[in-house]
């Protein structure tokens, strides 16, 4: 069983800035695709970002669209989620998640095989 070690959650104001970080165990970050999924109260599951292996491809969710960046590490140990200019509706618990499922990132942003435990983020108005 695949696990991670997420980090980078937290409290900050609107317009804010946290850096989440997704270190999977056991493997490097360029053999899965690696995302982030959020469960934010009263909504369904949304996939907010996503790195295909080798980081061909990322996507992002329309809402954080020039706002949040994923990116890796030069050693392939760790993939990062940049969010800027935060706003109360990105508030939630991101999951960091990955899969080799498919050849490049799930079309519907939350079809993944393993799953970290999630971190906080709050955003306050």
């Amino acid at each position: 069983q695949l696990q991670f070690v997420e980090s980078g959650g937290g409290l900050v104001q609107t317009g804010g800035s946290l850096k989440l970080s997704c270190s999977p165990s056991r493997f490097t970050v360029d053999y899965y695709n690696i995302g982030w999924v959020r469960q934010s109260p009263g909504k369904e599951r949304e996939g907010v970002s996503c790195r295909s292996p080798g980081g061909g491809i990322t996507t992002y969710t329309d809402s954080v669209k020039g706002r949040f960046t994923i990116s890796k590490d030069n050693f392939g140990t760790t993939v990062f989620l940049q969010m800027d200019n935060l706003k109360p509706e990105d508030t939630g618990v991101y999951v960091c998640a990955a899969t080799r499922l498919t050849a490049t990132c799930p079309q519907d942003g939350t079809s993944y095989e393993y799953w970290g435990q999630g971190t906080q983020v709050t955003v306050s108005s």
